[in-house]
């Protein structure tokens, strides 16, 4: 992918492209931020720059056979079935960056994940990093980039990506996964992924409008009563949360991916109530097609607001550690 058609991180693309026409770029680099924010693609986008005759266009053979991970010169190195980066496939890159250029103008080896690297591989790279030969290049790319070893880190300089907008993500669901007309849904997607395009992928196969219908109804039947006031009523917010929850008998698994789907839903509206309450209308809102129903919902704006967001953010890190769904919807919804 050329580096014109890399979706979002303009200023970190910018910097890396006249890096390479100066002939500056430095031979070791950490790619660090959120997992699915396209760090990896920009690594690919450095390697066909660094090869491509017309600068990385992204159309010629050199590039197409660089994106599909076939070209001599450009090694792409993944964790194996165990999860981890072994001694054995960093040697692999090192001999290979010690020879010139089999066709192209410069090796490059991208190193993906590069957190799962074992303590022996990161140990065994090290002189590479720190002296790599001349027509070589390690990319690091890594959303845990202080899991990696300080030696290692000392060695490469450190560009740091950020989550992508909600229409950023969107615009790359419209691209890879939905047709048009169904702009509606990307947005949807775009606005839980909290800048990620894997967790975007992953939220558009369920049933995001109905998921997010479902939240905004929950959310407006508890919207007059704060936790605790008079008009509360604990068995009103027990039945709410059941809506949370799918219908019928599921694997626990399920319930919980169930859940988390939904979570993520209310935490987008929260963001966007708050800054409606604080800023008013404007384009940063992730559900700016339901605006209409956000402004139903400025009881959660100010301190219930943050109280609420909070709770649902809780709520999620529980069932990453496996809390059951049903104990998690109850308590969720008793606290907004």
């Amino acid at each position: 992918m050329a580096f014109r058609d890399i979706v979002g991180h303009r200023t970190l693309v910018g910097l890396l492209g006249r890096s390479i026409e100066r002939g500056t770029l430095p031979p070791s680099l950490i790619f660090a931020g959120p997992s699915g924010v396209g760090k990896r693609l920009v690594a690919v986008a450095v390697a066909q720059a660094l090869n491509c005759p017309n600068n990385g266009c992204g159309e010629c053979a050199i590039c197409k056979r660089i994106a599909r991970g076939v070209h001599p010169d450009v090694s792409i190195v993944e964790p194996e079935e165990s999860g981890s980066i072994k001694i054995h496939q960093v040697r692999d890159i090192i001999d290979r960056a010690g020879y010139r250029p089999f066709e192209g103008r410069h090796r490059v080896a991208i190193v993906d994940e590069a957190d799962a690297l074992t303590s022996e591989a990161q140990s065994a790279l090290l002189k590479s990093l720190e002296e790599p030969p001349s027509t070589s290049s390690f990319l690091l790319v890594t959303s845990t980039p202080d899991v990696l070893l300080p030696t290692v880190r000392s060695r490469c300089p450190k560009l740091t990506f950020r989550g992508l907008d909600v229409d950023d993500v969107a615009t790359v669901l419209m691209r890879v996964k939905f047709k048009p007309g169904q702009e509606g849904q990307a947005r949807v997607a775009a606005a839980t992924s909290d800048g990620s395009v894997r967790r975007a992928l992953e939220a558009a196969d369920e049933d995001l409008v109905e998921v997010r219908n479902t939240a905004l109804t929950v959310l407006k039947g508890v919207a007059d009563a704060p936790p605790g006031s008079p008009r509360d009523s604990q068995r009103r917010r027990v039945e709410a949360a059941k809506e949370l929850l799918p219908k019928g008998k599921v694997q626990p698994m399920v319930e919980r991916e169930h859940l988390a789907a939904h979570l993520r839903v209310v935490s987008s509206i929260l963001r966007d109530v708050t800054f409606l309450t604080t800023c008013g209308a404007g384009p940063a809102l992730a559900n700016a097609d339901v605006q209409s129903d956000l402004e139903e919902l400025s009881a959660f704006g100010g301190e219930r607001g943050r109280q609420a967001f909070m709770a649902v953010d809780e709520g999620l890190v529980a069932l990453e550690r496996n809390a059951a769904a049903k104990i998690v919807a109850d308590w969720v919804m008793l606290r907004i």
